[in-house]
């Protein structure tokens, strides 16, 4: 017997030429595959690190790939198994950590750690950094497209009076070139509409186009300063550009979604009606307040007016029923949890905060 010599397995050679399988023995010989037909009359040695081994599976017939094209198919899984340890052949690895359930266990665990920090920290950080990067041009298409998805939507033409609608822009270009002297405001485009979905709403999309619906007009006809304050607000989360980094952001969810998923198509056609609908961060929200407050400063009009559009707005939201009487931050919170504003839907900060926030605002003193 040959020095390094180890166990036999007889089994069945495909030689790449012909379909029909010939009677063979394989045995380990040193680093070498020794193959020999029934007959004696066909010898082949191949290298063990040139043969594509089986994954060790728990049924089935295992399949060998040689070095010269041909095949090595035995039927039995188990004799199979027993003749490559004997020979002292070693799986992989990664087959070794395939066949453990506490590997396998273990690799799940990581993937959802890492796909819940990824959702926590990994896509904020990653759509923000990505929003800076986008060029102007590309965010003004951006968000016309986005504006014609939501016109196609729940959007429709304006019912205020053509000179109504052209004195609230004059009245706000006014506020932003007292606010922004220096001529360092974003471009902007304010459009009125109509929307049953909506409601008293105002919204601002990549590109500088900002929505402000009728209902809300309505609602604030005889506070021209607090629409003016809601202006500033919007136009704070162009300044900082939070649209496409919300929009940025749900394109990475839905790469998320499909690896986790599949498909996420479906989910990324959604966007464009995220952005009017869904809230942006707590700390996306409070940089517009900060813009929004700062902007009516300098114009000379408090902060404070804004606390009306809140009030107004969770009075409209809880209905003809709240009959307490209250200040809208006066009362329990469990009057207001849950109320959903415009201008920040779902995550935004407390509505009794952000109350508090335009009522006590003071002007920050020189450096």
């Amino acid at each position: 017997m040959e020095a390094g010599a180890s166990a036999v397995i007889r089994t069945q050679w495909f030689d790449g030429r012909s379909p029909r399988g010939r009677s063979v023995t394989l045995q380990v010989l040193g680093d070498e595959l020794l193959l020999r037909t029934h007959d004696g009359l066909v010898e082949h040695r191949y290298p063990l690190s040139g043969v594509r081994w089986p994954e060790r599976r728990s049924h089935g017939q295992r399949q060998t790939g040689l070095p010269d094209g041909g095949l090595i198919q035995h039927a039995s899984a188990a004799e199979w198994d027993a003749w490559f340890q004997a020979s002292g052949l070693r799986e992989g690895a990664v087959v070794g950590w395939m066949q453990s359930w506490r590997a396998t266990f273990a690799a799940m665990a990581g993937t959802v750690v890492f796909l819940a920090a990824a959702w926590v920290w990994g896509v904020p950080w990653l759509s923000t950094t990505l929003a800076r990067l986008v060029p102007q041009s590309l965010e003004n298409q951006i968000g016309e497209q986005s504006l014609a998805q939501l016109d196609r939507l729940f959007l429709k033409p304006s019912q205020l009076p053509a000179a109504q609608q052209e004195a609230l822009r004059q009245r706000f270009a006014r506020v932003v070139e007292t606010a922004h002297p220096e001529g360092d405001a974003p471009a902007w485009q304010l459009a009125f509409h109509q929307s049953e979905v909506l409601g008293a709403n105002a919204f601002a999309l990549p590109g500088g186009s900002i929505v402000m619906t009728d209902d809300l007009v309505a609602l604030l006809d005889d506070q021209p300063d607090a629409l003016v304050g809601v202006l500033a607000h919007e136009l704070g989360h162009v300044q900082h550009r939070h649209g496409l980094d919300l929009m940025v952001r749900a394109s990475l969810v839905s790469a998320l979604v499909g690896v986790v998923l599949g498909d996420a198509s479906g989910f990324l056609a959604t966007v464009p009606a995220t952005l009017a609908t869904q809230s942006y961060s707590r700390d996306a929200e409070r940089e517009a307040d900060a813009h929004a407050a700062q902007m009516l400063h300098a114009s000379g009009i408090h902060p404070a007016v804004m606390a009306i559009f809140f009030e107004r707005m969770l009075m409209e939201a809880n209905g003809p029923g709240n009959a307490s009487g209250q200040p809208a931050d006066a009362r329990d919170d469990e009057t207001g949890a849950g109320v959903s504003l415009p201008i920040a839907i779902s995550s935004h900060p407390d509505h009794a905060e952000r109350i508090r926030f335009f009522r006590e605002w003071q002007a920050p003193g020189p450096r």
